[in-house]
């Protein structure tokens, strides 16, 4: 007898003897493996929960619905409130959408308080960071030329960033202090840099490949090039048979990144963001190459302040629409653009670019989505609390509501395709459900914590039904498993 067959029977006679009732009252023509096609998708779904070893003393919440009347067709616990982990980001994406508008652009400007005589700048340039995420190193030297394009070669006073457009907490609150060296953990800053489209803001690219012989040390390439980071180099090549085992870390609190462990010889490129401590003198750090690289010089020093109003725009640079950064923030699940977002909406509807008033701004928002934010615990942008909790039921209710917006093509194109290998349309999705059954056929946002996973969104099953879905795995002694149970459950509403 097959795993399954007991698990069916077992769960049976354990409702026969709840109710009372004789072996004899029901048919067990419903539950037999041949007509399991035949049986409801309640049945289907609660007999796979019930023989899933990894959920005895796990909590699931699952909840799915009619995709065109929002019709909920099964519920599991769908009502307990549950870390979502990162289907927060759903949540997070809908109020900018809605409140900032999907062409909504981020200005990086530059600025001067003196008046430009004989190509020398009589004060001093800043550059005024307005929560780009996208901004790139290349953008930096864009601006530069623009900045020698209109007659400054010298500077007499100082090079400053500016970067109170938000305020100075650079975590939110429940940020673990070993995540803050992690790419996903970077500090928060309207002044901060990527280091490539990814668009992980406040963090750099270490490139690194093996040396040429065996025990000289590993060879490591920072992308972009930068004194914000102090690169220590512990990292080996190992003979071709030896286990990759490299780590990169940085020290907490510090500039200080130590690499360990080793790579095999013959290993391909490895390629590691690690986040930098100070975003904005990063960006500065890099800023200042490029004003360099043009030729500019200046008298005074590189630092931090704020741009009077006396000052004078010289030129400016506009991130990429906010339809755009959704690809990155939800494809791949940037935290950074979701918590530089929540201070966005601080500033534009409570005029207050902190984590605080953004996080208002976004319960209010949800009211618009048919959601009581009062029966939800809201922390971050994110997802990356452990203590963000939202139901199932709730979550499965915005994605059906959001349908309505005029939006809605962005951000469903932003969600992660199932089992399509390209990075920027399977996203965390391209590895997963590829069967005949599913890729494809799923958009959806995936969350992973320490005990908890989650998927949430749009699947279109093999029979031409739409549903949509939400799947919240929390106290679970393995995340990774979570993962496998949460492809068994849409193998089995593909079914359906």
């Amino acid at each position: 007898m097959t795993l399954w067959k007991k698990g069916i029977i077992v769960v049976m006679l354990f409702s026969i003897f709840l109710s009372g009732s004789t072996p004899n009252t029901f048919s067990p023509k419903v539950f037999a493996a041949e007509d399991h096609k035949k049986a409801t998708l309640s049945t289907a779904l609660e007999s796979l929960l019930n023989i899933e070893p990894e959920l005895k003393g796990s909590l699931a919440g699952i909840s799915i619905r009619e995709q065109e009347t929002g019709k909920i067709v099964y519920e599991h616990m769908a009502d307990l409130r549950l870390t979502p982990a990162s289907n927060m980001k759903l949540l997070t994406s809908a109020a900018a959408l809605n409140i900032l508008g999907e062409d909504y652009q981020f200005i990086t400007e530059i600025y001067g308080d003196g008046r430009v005589e004989d190509a020398h700048l009589k004060g001093n340039l800043y550059i005024k960071g307005n929560g780009d995420t996208s901004l790139l190193a290349s953008d930096l030297a864009k601006l530069s030329k623009e900045i020698k394009r209109k007659g400054i070669s010298y500077i007499d006073g100082d090079i400053i960033g500016d970067d109170s457009w938000y305020d100075n907490i650079p975590f939110s609150s429940d940020l673990a202090w070993s995540d803050e060296s992690t790419y996903y953990g970077a500090p928060i800053s309207a002044l901060t840099l990527s280091p490539d489209k990814e668009y992980d803001a406040g963090t750099v690219l270490l490139e690194i490949k093996p040396g040429k012989k065996k025990n000289e040390p590993v060879i490591i390439n920072t992308l972009p090039r930068t004194s914000e980071i102090k690169i220590v180099n512990n990292g080996i090549t190992a003979d071709k048979e030896s286990a990759a085992s490299l780590k990169v870390n940085r020290e907490h609190n510090s500039k200080v990144v130590t690499i360990t462990g080793s790579l095999p010889i013959d290993d391909s490129l490895k390629k590691e963001w690690v986040s930098v401590h100070d975003p904005t003198s990063y960006t500065l750090d890099v800023f200042q190459q490029a004003l360099k690289k043009e030729g500019i010089q200046w008298k005074g020093v590189v630092k931090k302040g704020r741009t009077p109003q006396i000052a004078s725009i010289l030129t400016t640079h506009s991130s990429i629409p906010l339809r755009e950064l959704l690809l990155p923030l939800l494809k791949l699940s940037n935290n950074t653009i979701a918590e530089t977002l929540i201070k966005e909406l601080g500033v534009v509807k409570k005029g207050e670019g902190s984590f605080a008033k953004g996080l208002e701004a976004l319960e209010e928002e949800l009211v618009a989505f048919h959601l009581d934010p009062t029966k939800m615990v809201i922390r971050d942008g994110s997802g990356i609390s452990p203590i963000d909790f939202i139901s199932a039921n709730d979550l499965s209710l915005f994605l059906y509501e959001v349908q309505a917006q005029p939006w809605f093509p962005s951000f469903s194109q932003s969600l992660p395709v199932s089992g399509h290998e390209e990075k920027m349309i399977g996203g965390t999705l391209r590895h997963r459900l590829n069967s005949e059954n599913t890729k494809g056929k799923i958009l959806a946002k995936t969350g992973t914590l320490t005990s908890v996973s989650s998927l949430s969104g749009y699947m279109e099953s093999k029979t031409g039904k739409k549903y949509i879905f939400s799947i919240l795995l929390n106290h679970l002694t393995d995340e990774d498993k979570g993962k496998k149970i949460e492809d068994k459950i849409m193998e089995t509403l593909a079914e359906y």
